[in-house]
């Protein structure tokens, strides 16, 4: 047992604290739009209700990694296992010198004082998540209180969810009225053909609500071919960065949450990165002018 009470999950995987240095140069005010902060536990305890509890991981070790990579800022996203305490996400953007964004996990009762403080921080959104192993999905109207009251604030929300949830949810999502990022595009079973039906259907959640964004993130989460290629994603998300390459987003997805086989090298994560975006035109899209355009524009 830590000195901090917590004692992480016996099959959990620490993130990799010497990873490679990429290849590749991402472009001049890169962003890494998906990362998150575990803790540390003694400062930012863990919540009653998360259903993991993960090795630490801080907001120094988060801006170490920020600047091995070569990348100029962070969007943080609420870890689910701090619940709606986002007291450990806020803390990396007072520290960040304006060089993170967040997101956040709020409750309906939320006050305006409260998203206030977090929009001063630098909160940009509220993530829903739906992927039931990582936490317990609430009824619609639990969601659209909340987006009732970030609206006016500008904000966007991040959805977490498999194929089978589009499916569910689709009049739900197509419906919020404010942008939404999904998270690593809605988890495609990339064994199956890319014309299947269920990334059919991404696609054209995404053709259908044009304020609909997505990260083409965490191949290592995907993936069954494994690294470092990643080769099984690849044509899934070079599909998606070419249709629209206005609206993708990418990120390390640091410190790697839940993986149970093996901790990817967050270096050849970012030399994946030009397997999806074949272009400098759209490589800069993808790590500088849409998450700067997302993140910072107000």
């Amino acid at each position: 047992m830590t000195p901090t009470g917590f004692v992480k999950d016996a099959d959990w995987l620490d993130w990799d604290s010497n990873p490679s240095v990429p290849r590749f140069t991402v472009p001049a005010g890169a962003v890494d739009a998906h990362c998150h902060v575990f803790g540390p536990g003694d400062i930012f305890p863990f919540a009653p209700e998360r259903k993991y509890t993960p090795c630490d991981a801080s907001w120094q070790q988060l801006f170490a990694l920020r600047d091995m990579l070569r990348f100029e800022k962070n969007v943080v996203v609420q870890a689910t296992c701090h619940g709606a305490d986002n007291s450990a996400m806020l803390d990396v953007l007072a520290r960040s010198d304006d060089r993170a964004r967040g997101v956040a996990t709020v409750n309906p009762d939320v006050t305006p004082a409260e998203l206030a403080r977090m929009h001063e921080l630098g909160v940009r959104g509220v993530r829903f998540n739906y992927v039931k192993r990582l936490v317990d999905p609430k009824p619609d109207e639990y969601y659209r209180t909340i987006i009732d009251k970030i609206r006016p604030l500008g904000w966007h929300v991040v959805l977490y969810f498999e194929p089978s949830d589009l499916a569910e949810k689709w009049q739900f999502f197509s419906s919020l009225g404010v942008p939404i990022v999904v998270d690593h595009m809605g988890r495609p079973d990339v064994s199956r053909p890319l014309d299947n039906s269920e990334f059919g259907l991404f696609l054209r959640f995404m053709r259908e609500n044009e304020q609909v964004w997505t990260k083409v993130s965490c191949p290592d989460r995907l993936s069954i071919s494994g690294a470092p290629l990643y080769a099984d994603v690849i044509p899934f998300a070079k599909t998606i960065v070419e249709e629209f390459p206005d609206r993708v987003l990418w990120g390390t997805d640091w410190p790697h949450p839940n993986m149970k086989k093996e901790m990817p090298d967050d270096g050849i994560l970012v030399d994946y990165v030009p397997s999806i975006a074949t272009t400098a035109a759209l490589q800069s899209q993808l790590l500088v002018q849409n998450p700067n355009q997302l993140y910072w524009s107000n």
